[in-house]
């Protein structure tokens, strides 16, 4: 049969469905390896979940200086300078358009180098997420600074308030509400990011994951395993930004 001008063999597709099917069907799995009524299987998952550790110190520590460096980066946008504009703006691109992977590549292996320091693979991880996510940030902040009533400025230089007094006491506070779920957007992204620290040696979920899957050679379960793990780790996160939200609400009324 010819549809759209594409002859069709039902024959042959029937067959590849058939193969592929039969397939996925026949596939023994090894749930063994992770079963935790045996001792085997208790010790495999004790070794996973213990990635956990890892992975939300990196995760954590890189979202904290983020915010700290994106708002610095921040600041120069929304001056009347267009040079500092055009820093922010050289800033943002360049950091926007650069792989994290590549990112952090370059800063285990080429950091230690240029700067004659040494990095573990923990700080390493750190500093390129921390580089990378930065820019987002920036961007982040930046919006939701500007989303500001002009009002509220005004508000604040009327009681004599100082730039940074302003921005600190009433312009910034206003914005951080606007911007959490952004933020927790990118903190989950954050985290999603962490497991490319397993490819400098980072013992992280992935990188136990890859580990225990060399050993025991089965990598549909284990990975499956390695995906409920992020799964149940960004809803919780999510879950706890939807409780920070309503905590920190203004009132309609």
């Amino acid at each position: 049969m010819e549809f759209l001008g594409v002859n069709v063999n039902y024959r042959h597709l029937s067959l590849v469905s058939l193969l592929f099917l039969t397939g996925c069907s026949d596939y023994q799995w090894g749930w063994y390896v992770l079963d935790p009524s045996t001792e085997q299987g208790r010790t495999n998952i004790q070794f996973l979940i213990a990635g956990f550790s890892e992975t939300i110190q990196v995760s954590l520590l890189s979202m904290f200086f983020a915010m700290a460096l994106g708002l610095l980066v921040a600041f120069p946008a929304l001056s009347s300078s267009p040079i500092l504009r055009g820093i922010n703006r050289l800033y943002v691109e360049v950091m926007r358009s650069i792989p994290v992977l590549v990112l952090l590549l370059w800063v285990y292996y080429g950091m230690p180098t240029l700067l004659d320091v040494s990095l573990n693979h923990f700080w390493a991880g750190v500093i390129a997420l921390t580089i990378a996510e930065s820019a987002f940030m920036a961007e982040v902040f930046r919006g939701g600074i500007q989303a500001i009533n002009r009002g509220q400025h005004e508000a604040a230089e009327s009681l004599g308030l100082t730039y940074w007094q302003k921005m600190r006491l009433v312009i910034l506070p206003q914005a951080f509400r606007q911007i959490l779920p952004p933020l927790g957007n990118q903190f989950v992204y954050i985290l999603k990011m962490s497991s490319l620290v397993s490819v400098i040696g980072l013992s992280d979920l992935t990188r136990r994951a890859n580990e225990l899957v060399v050993n025991e050679y089965l990598p549909l379960e284990i990975y499956t395993f390695l995906v409920l793990e992020y799964l149940v780790l960004i809803l919780v996160v999510s879950q706890a930004v939807r409780w920070l939200e309503k905590r920190i609400a203004i009132p309609s009324h």
